[in-house]
């Protein structure tokens, strides 16, 4: 466990203690906790940055147990002379969570609500827990906490105390410090003090409120002229707590609560145990009026005067922005229903309150003012919460889709969230603006117009000559900020890119105040150092993620040749017009693989648990290394080199990828683009290559071509399902769980015992659809062909019953593949060449425009996504144009009115699991709309992640417990809980997860509908 220590001229919490003493810190932390010791280098990789352009290895991670575990820590490290970070969620904007220290993960154990007092709307909560569980506990109660930051789906309660986060509403609420009613917490002494209002300290922390109190009275005039008056301010320690100088006082009564002088200190002052929460009213009814403005400026300058009508929240949201959520597939059809035209900029302005009926007059006198402002018929009202929701999901992922831009330049975060007063926002921006076209840069805006704070990044590539011009706008910033007597730092705190501004923000004498606290309450600086006090320069390109060729160890790609064609990620973009230039001429060495991983900007959408799929394995395991983002962040180590020669093949590297089912979730979830599923491809043929394939790898990718022959032994292999000892040798032989059934063979596959009659040739069927008519192909791919060849059937049944005139390609000896299996085992040149023959035989009929129709998601979905990327040309782009799936050309048709049939009742609820890769292509909607043409049908879709068979993942013994907890999570209690519903599973997978682990069969929509027709 070899760790190279840097130079001891770097500043505090940059410089990694001597190898030694880390290795006895992991020695001990292993003999003394029950935690989980991480001091391999993927782990301190995957902990080495966050959400924010740095990156600094920590000399190891913990993953506490128990409380115990956590007081250990400290008292080990600082026996060693070892830091401590404490982190949540990592998704800190400007460094915070980053440091050459003993970082220690509370999110995995440390996520409960430890008190809840309804009737003093009060919650006593650990430091882990993410806003929005605590909110899904809160809200049977009536109640919510109010800080509604837009990652309340991954960050953690205890890093937004340590940042003292703001959200959207905070015109209303206030930020954290107003929300936070007590803490308590460890000193790096090792004791446990309570922090509180000053009548409730104990003799620790009441000398702590009296030094601090004093040195508030020792610099009143400083605090009095240099401070900023805004509510956004979140530079430095909380001082002023003994001198109010902020528009919203900390208190309603002005009273002192030393709980908030370690909200905003980003973990410098002590380790937080706990913290109580003031709650407030959850708010039954909102509505929303969404203004669209001709002018940014326009905007700018309106603000000022929407807030007067005492709005939740004012929200911008401009053209660039609008432009990238229109692109995005996922947010276009939301997007849509917000615009009037083509604005510049539009502003999310909220009413909420008890009562719906009350908040419309509020809604009419926005669209009043707005009329009045010499803007009529600009505003969208949406009184209705299902819209007002999806539109807020949006503005929730506008990080996330700014930093959607591909190429090596970024949008980078270091002025993004400047406060100034309202009076001055448009100026301000217009400034601003100015700022970055002087250094061939265009920032693009969003958020918190209700309170002067919009964040900004302009787009800068940190590899080349970003550093120096991230030098020279920050100084014409906060230029404009002192003009406008705004905060530098108003609310995504200081950290690593702003530590070094709060004195030029305070002055001297108030910076050495905050030294005194720090000194005060960690006189050793074991928390976190290097954070707002003696920070390091902001552009110190030593401590960049992508360090430039001036740095020690500058960013380098590994020359590698992919097997897929990632070439529209090697690219680069205009920094002015966000053009970018054409596929392939990126200058990557790998052909593009790496620029798509380093899309993941570390924000961890990937660790959310709400809707949709992304990320099943870190949803059962809550590891970082089992995260799109873990992930990620272990490749672009690898790839670069980080990790030692041979990394990116590497059995580390296995492990990091190996619970990587393959879902496709970050496909569509991940706001960024990351794809880990197609990276997994990827990752799989080399390390095939290198490691070779087993026979479980043989026998799975080889399905396709020994299935005609094996079902005429049906009866011999499905001997493995029923005799005693047999399942156990096929564990111990081939990997496959001896828990878990195998699909059964059968002899009268599709292809022996299809209607000929329903079919075409493929001539015929051509000349049908050239003659007007209605036509199909019908994919019949491996599993419904072989296994479950019923569900072929009655998708054949129900086209040609409703007229359609039917072909399907057959090849002599087999039938085709579209080369899953072998992707799935790392063999893409198999791949591509049975992708290859289908689409051969697939070209004529999709050139006449005739729709391919398939059954299983995951093979027809492959024609219009790996197929595209395996070197096949024009003719797989062709043949995807034209790849449906059954209920996606059923939903087409029943809109063009071309398929009506009729269907009776079914009699029972119908229960609908979604394939993860229909969720990823956005085809789930369509069964849904299919199944509604069933008289008296209501659908219930299962809002759940992967099943957790994903192929053959959950078949394999390695697998088996992570693939039933997978399903544990939300499937199987579904189906449980409507013994008497219709479950409706497109996936063959996913049916037989169902039926091993809830005993219940669930059926293709074509078998549900062939069996309905009258």
């Amino acid at each position: 466990m070899r760790i190279e220590p840097a130079s001891t001229l770097q500043p505090a919490g940059t410089t990694l203690p001597p190898n030694e003493t880390c290795e006895a810190l992991a020695r001990r932390l292993s003999a003394e906790t029950e935690g989980e010791v991480l001091f391999d280098a993927g782990s301190r990789g995957r902990y080495a940055t966050d959400a924010s352009i740095y990156q600094i290895m920590p000399a190891g991670v913990l993953v506490p147990r128990t409380e115990r575990d956590i007081a250990v820590a400290i008292d080990i490290a600082r026996d060693l002379k070892v830091p401590v970070l404490a982190r949540g969620g990592g998704t800190s904007q400007c460094g915070q969570t980053t440091g050459a220290a003993l970082v220690i993960d509370n999110t995995k154990h440390f996520r409960n609500v430890l008190e809840l007092d309804v009737q003093a709307r009060t919650a006593t909560v650990q430091p882990g827990i993410v806003l929005d569980h605590l909110n899904a506990q809160l809200k049977p109660h009536g109640l919510w906490y109010p800080v509604d930051v837009s990652t309340s789906a991954q960050a953690t309660l205890g890093g937004m105390a340590g940042n003292n986060s703001c959200g959207s509403r905070s015109i209303a609420y206030g930020n954290m410090v107003h929300n936070v009613l007590g803490a308590s917490a460890w000193l790096s002494d090792g004791e446990l003090v309570d922090f509180g209002p000053l009548a409730t300290l104990g003799p620790r922390a009441t000398a702590i409120a009296q030094h601090v109190h004093q040195l508030a009275l020792q610099h009143r005039s400083d605090i009095a002229e240099h401070w900023p008056k805004v509510m956004r301010r979140v530079a430095g320690y909380n001082l002023d707590i003994f001198d109010n100088q902020s528009e919203k006082p900390y208190t309603a009564d002005g009273s002192v609560n030393l709980a908030h002088l370690l909200v905003g200190s980003e973990g410098t002052l002590a380790y937080t145990r706990s913290l109580t929460l003031k709650l407030s009213e959850l708010p039954r009814a909102k509505v929303l009026g969404i203004v669209n403005f001709p002018t940014f400026h326009a905007a700018m300058d309106s603000a000022q005067h929407i807030v007067k009508l005492g709005p939740t929240a004012v929200e911008l949201v401009d053209r660039t922005m609008i432009e990238l959520a229109l692109a995005n597939p996922a947010f276009r059809p939301t997007v849509e229903t917000a615009l009037i035209g083509k604005p510049a900029a539009i502003l999310l302005v909220e009413f909420s309150g008890a009562d719906k009926a009350a908040l419309l007059p509020q809604l009419r006198q926005l669209v009043e003012l707005m009329g009045d402002l010499g803007l009529p018929g600009s505003v969208v009202e949406m009184p209705d919460e299902a819209p007002q929701k999806n539109l807020w999901e949006v503005r929730k992922a506008g990080l996330n889709i700014m930093m959607s831009l591909k190429g090596d330049g970024k949008p980078v975060s270091f002025i993004e969230d400047c406060a100034v007063p309202l009076e001055h926002l448009a100026e301000y921006t217009d400034g601003l603006t100015e700022v970055f076209a002087r250094h061939g840069s265009r920032g693009t805006w969003y958020a918190h117009a209700s309170v002067g704070t919009l964040h900004v990044r302009p787009i800068l590539d940190m590899r080349t000559d970003g550093a120096a011009k991230m030098r020279a706008i920050a100084e014409e910033a906060s230029a404009l900020v002192r003009k406008y007597k705004g905060a530098f730092s108003g609310e995504h705190g200081d950290g690593l890119c702003r530590g070094e501004w709060i004195e030029w923000q305070f002055g001297p004498a108030i910076n050495e105040a905050f030294r005194a606290i720090k000194n005060h309450l960690d006189p050793i600086g074991l928390f976190n150092p290097g954070k707002i006090i003696d920070p390091p320069k902001m552009d110190d390109g030593a401590l960049f993620r992508f360090a430039p060729p001036t740095a020690p160890k500058p960013y380098k790609r590994i020359p590698l040749t992919p097997v897929l064609d990632w070439s529209a990620w090697n690219v680069q973009a205009d920094p002015v017009t966000e053009v970018t230039t054409a596929p392939g001429t990126g200058g990557d060495v790998t052909g593009g693989f790496a620029k798509a991983v380093e899309m993941c900007n570390n924000n961890g959408h990937c660790r959310k648990f709400d809707a949709g799929t992304m990320c099943p394995s870190y949803r059962v395991t809550r590891d970082e290394q089992h995260l799109t983002r873990g992930r990620a962040n272990t490749l672009r180590l690898a790839v670069s080199g980080q990790l030692g020669p041979d990394a990116f093949t590497s059995e580390a590297m296995h492990d990091t990828m190996d619970l990587c089912v393959g879902c496709k979730g970050c496909k569509r979830d991940c706001p960024t683009g990351v794809d880990m599923a197609k990276m997994k491809v990827e990752f799989l043929d080399h390390y095939k290559r290198r490691h070779g394939h087993t026979l479980k790898d043989r026998l799975v990718a080889h399905l396709p071509g020994y299935a005609r022959t094996a079902s005429h032994f049906a009866w011999l292999l499905n001997l493995r399902n029923t005799v005693p000892g047999a399942a156990w040798l096929g564990e111990k032989l081939l990997g496959f769980s001896a828990k878990r059934s195998l699909p059964e063979w059968r002899s009268d596959t599709f292809w022996r015992s299809h209607d000929k009659a329903l079919f075409s040739s493929k001539q015929d069927t051509i000349a049908a659809a050239q003659a007007g008519r209605k036509a199909a192909v019908l994919f019949v791919d491996t599993f419904n062909g072989t296994f479950e060849s019923e569900n072929a059937l009655a998708a054949a049944r129900v086209l040609h019953a409703a007229g359609y005139v039917l072909h399907t390609v057959e090849k002599a000896g087999g039938h085709h593949c579209c080369g899953r299996t072998y992707l799935a085992t790392g063999m893409v040149d198999e791949a591509k060449k049975k992708a290859g023959a289908l689409i051969d035989a697939l070209l004529p009929l999709a050139e006449a425009g005739i729709a391919i129709v398939g059954l299983e998601p995951s093979c027809l979905l492959t024609l219009r996504d790996e197929a595209l990327v395996m070197g096949l040309g024009e003719k797989a782009v062709t043949v995807s144009q034209q790849a449906l799936l059954f209920e996606e050309f059923l939903a087409r048709e029943a809109k063009a009115g071309r398929f009506a049939p009729s269907f009776k009742p079914a009699g029972k609820p119908i229960l609908l699991h979604g394939h993860c890769h229909q969720k990823a292509f956005g085809a789930v909607t369509p069964i849904l709309e299919v199944l509604r043409l069933i008289p008296g049908a209501a659908p219930d879709l299962i809002e759940s992640s992967c099943c957790g068979m994903a192929g053959s993942f959950g078949y394999e013994a390695s697998h088996y417990e992570v693939s039933m907890q997978m399903a544990e999570t939300t499937l199987l209690p579904a189906v449980r809980k409507n013994p008497d519903a219709i479950v409706v599973a497109d996936g063959t997978s996913c049916r037989h997860q169902i039926a091993d682990g809830a005993q219940r069969e669930a059926v293709h929509v074509a078998r549900l509908l062939d069996g309905l027709r009258v």
